[in-house]
């Protein structure tokens, strides 16, 4: 048996992290990527990064292929980067092939400067 910290971090392992910096940059460079956030609903309400797709990660299995396309370039965060990996290694066995977690979630977006909307 494994317990959720260890699943993390197994994930972690199969999954590309980037910082907060790294996604800030990739919009300064004009980069196309899709942003999902899969935090809950009511953490979702008390701000986002600008341009998010919201897919809980309660829902993501039965929800992310209708909100993103799986060749398109993706970033997932939530609020510390723990449900991002899960997720991130969730889509990669789905088939997306270019999805990465932002380390630190929206926490360490807005400890970079990051733009929050809501």
């Amino acid at each position: 048996m494994k317990s959720g910290h260890q699943l993390i971090q197994d994930a972690k392992k199969r999954i590309t992290e980037v910082s907060a910096r790294d996604v800030i940059q990739m919009r300064e460079r004009g980069e196309d990527f899709a942003i999902v956030d899969v935090r809950e609903d009511r953490e979702w309400n008390l701000g986002h990064l600008p341009g998010a797709v919201h897919v809980a990660r309660g829902t993501l299995e039965g929800r992310i292929e209708g909100a993103v396309p799986r060749a398109r370039k993706v970033v997932v965060y939530c609020a510390r980067g723990n449900r991002s990996a899960l997720a991130a290694d969730t889509m990669r066995e789905m088939g997306y092939r270019d999805v990465v977690s932002m380390a630190g979630g929206i926490h360490s977006w807005v400890d970079a400067g990051g733009d929050i909307e809501g």
